[in-house]
């Protein structure tokens, strides 16, 4: 009988090699499809891959955010989105809450 060393030894080969595989089978796949996409011109946005992603980033957001806040003196506005802007941030360092600044 092969000891549990030996076992974990064989899964990792095993791993490795079902990987190479993958790799490979996935190599194929790719050229059947480009083929295919070839001879019916097919293009990318027909598959509804028109925008290239990258892994481990988060698709853009589209639109206009509504304001959040509004200086009632100035009428500057601001989502709630990202950096607070000046007026904000001296409006709260002078004692104002942030409630005070609602668009309504």
């Amino acid at each position: 009988m092969a000891s549990y060393r030996d076992l974990m030894g064989q899964i990792e080969g095993l791993k490795k090699q079902a990987e190479e595989q993958r790799k490979k089978e996935i190599a194929a796949e790719v050229a059947d499809i480009k083929k295919k996409m070839a001879e019916f011109g097919i293009t990318a946005a027909d598959l509804g891959f028109s925008e290239k992603k990258r892994p481990g980033r988060k698709p853009a957001r589209k639109g206009v955010s509504k304001p959040k806040y509004k200086n009632p003196a100035t009428g500057e506005t601001w989502t709630g989105v990202g950096r607070k802007p000046k007026w904000v941030a001296e409006a709260l360092k002078h004692g104002k809450k942030l409630e005070q600044f609602l668009a309504h």
